[in-house]
């Protein structure tokens, strides 16, 4: 909840006028308080989850054959039924686990430093911020995502997410409660270590969320704006993670791949390509 009764008073206490983006932040947040804007999170995580994949379903059940030449497993067959009950597992994982952890760590984002004050941050600063929080997410996820591959933590927890050894946009949040939990943690790492205003704390959630959509879509696009990203990993990247399973000892980082290169845990990827180019030939 901001300390200002009305924008004079804040253009006062700033010494300069409000932007006219922050004009509608004074009028968007000024009376709520700050555990009900830390809560839209879950709004903003369950809006985007519904929407973005929408293009790739489309796709996938429209029967627009000019499109399978971009589809990494084209025999493959999706169905509604298959994409609905996803879709209805995840928004129920959302709800029962996902809401009510928002809720509890509301006084812990605030006490992080994660503000809703005035003045909004620059565009410039959002953008390091942005970087530096999927830089630290996709080193720590590399790690946990690879202890999850163990055989006990594979078999009781991570082998749900792996139902789907084709992968579809919307099983990006596809898993079991407690994987969420373990793998919400790197999400959360940035922002605690380089707090942010929480516009940027949304922002990020959501690009999260809509490059694991990305990530997971099934389809590589040639026009795709990711692939001019340096160590991006992408769709085909995660796409081999998936068809290979349980097994999976390449191709652990969430959206770069130089974690994965360092570690030496690329290997299958780079001979399951060979094989594929010496296919063409």
């Amino acid at each position: 909840m901001l300390p200002y009764r009305n924008i004079e008073e804040a253009e006062e206490a700033l010494s300069r006028a409000l932007s006219f983006a922050e004009k509608l932040w004074f009028k968007y947040s000024a009376k709520k308080p700050d555990h009900i804007l830390h809560y839209h999170n879950i709004i903003f995580l369950m809006l985007f989850y519904t929407l973005a994949p929408l293009p790739y379903v489309f796709i996938s059940l429209g029967g627009f054959k000019n499109m399978d030449k971009y589809k990494i497993q084209p025999k493959v067959k999706d169905s509604f039924f298959n994409m609905f009950k996803c879709y209805k597992d995840v928004m129920q994982t959302f709800l029962l686990v996902v809401g009510p952890l928002q809720v509890i760590s509301s006084s812990t984002v605030q006490w992080i430093g994660i503000r809703t004050s005035l003045p909004l941050p620059h565009l410039s600063q959002v953008f390091v911020q942005i970087v530096v929080y999927f830089i630290v997410e996709d080193f720590s996820h590399y790690w946990i995502h690879r202890m999850l591959h163990c055989k006990w933590a594979y078999e009781k927890i991570h082998r749900v997410h792996h139902e789907y050894t084709a992968p579809i946009g919307l099983a990006a949040p596809y898993a079991h409660w407690a994987e969420i939990l373990i793998l919400g943690l790197p999400s959360f790492l940035g922002p605690a270590l380089v707090p942010c205003h929480i516009t940027t704390y949304w922002l990020w959630f959501v690009l999260r969320q809509l490059e694991a959509i990305e990530t997971h879509s099934g389809y590589s696009f040639p026009w795709s704006p990711t692939k001019f990203i340096p160590f991006y990993g992408g769709a085909k990247y995660h796409n081999y993670h998936h068809y290979v399973g349980g097994r999976s000892k390449s191709n652990f980082a969430s959206v770069f791949t130089y974690c994965d290169y360092i570690y030496g845990t690329h290997k299958g990827y780079q001979s399951h390509k060979q094989v594929l180019e010496k296919a063409k030939l």
